[in-house]
């Protein structure tokens, strides 16, 4: 829908990123490159998503010539403990134990690299889950293999579907890309 002035990357390998900007009408190609997902001890949990979407977009610094980079990176947050891609199934399902009937935090950090600078931004939803037995865990993880996924799911799979009772925010947060506000900000660059 929008005509940009350069071309737009989607630094991202996530297919649901790539499905997102696709249906919002975006025309893209994808690239990516080797970032070190490390962030300092002492950050506060809630600028980790907006400092690592940053140090993706750092990479293509070098060599951006007339094009648009879009990178964004989600974390969910619970009791202040940031809850990354789970290592294997045991760590998997620990998270989603530790998420079950209670009220979480995911944040989407975006970073828009163009010839006119860096935008960065951070968009939040809070995230209600029922309570999930051990079967329903086990049974998700067995099917949906939420191994590339912040906190071991997706709002989209099985789990989203039967244990997400409310939202507070952009459900296409949750899913890793808040489409509104990269609208917004791909517009600006009008």
């Amino acid at each position: 829908m929008l005509s940009l002035p350069f071309p737009l990357i989607l630094a991202s390998g996530s297919p649901r990123r790539k499905q997102l900007m696709t249906d919002a009408g975006f025309t893209f190609t994808i690239e990516t490159r080797p970032t070190d997902e490390t962030f300092p001890d002492t950050m506060p949990a809630d600028a980790v998503a907006e400092y690592l979407a940053c140090q993706k977009a750092d990479q293509f610094r070098p060599d951006l010539g007339q094009r648009i980079v879009l990178c964004a990176d989600t974390v969910v947050i619970v009791d202040e403990q940031i809850l990354n891609k789970p290592q294997n199934e045991a760590d998997a399902h620990r998270m989603l134990r530790l998420l079950s009937g209670r009220t979480h935090r995911v944040r989407t950090g975006v970073a828009i690299l163009s010839p006119g600078g860096l935008t960065s931004f951070t968009d939040e939803t809070l995230v209600q889950f029922a309570h999930l037995t051990d079967d329903e865990i086990s049974y998700y993880i067995r099917q949906c293999k939420p191994f590339d996924k912040a906190g071991s799911y997706g709002a989209q799979d099985f789990i989203g579907l039967v244990g997400i009772e409310r939202l507070d925010g952009s459900f296409y947060t949750v899913m890793g890309l808040p489409t509104h506000r990269v609208y917004q900000a791909l517009k600006g660059l009008l």
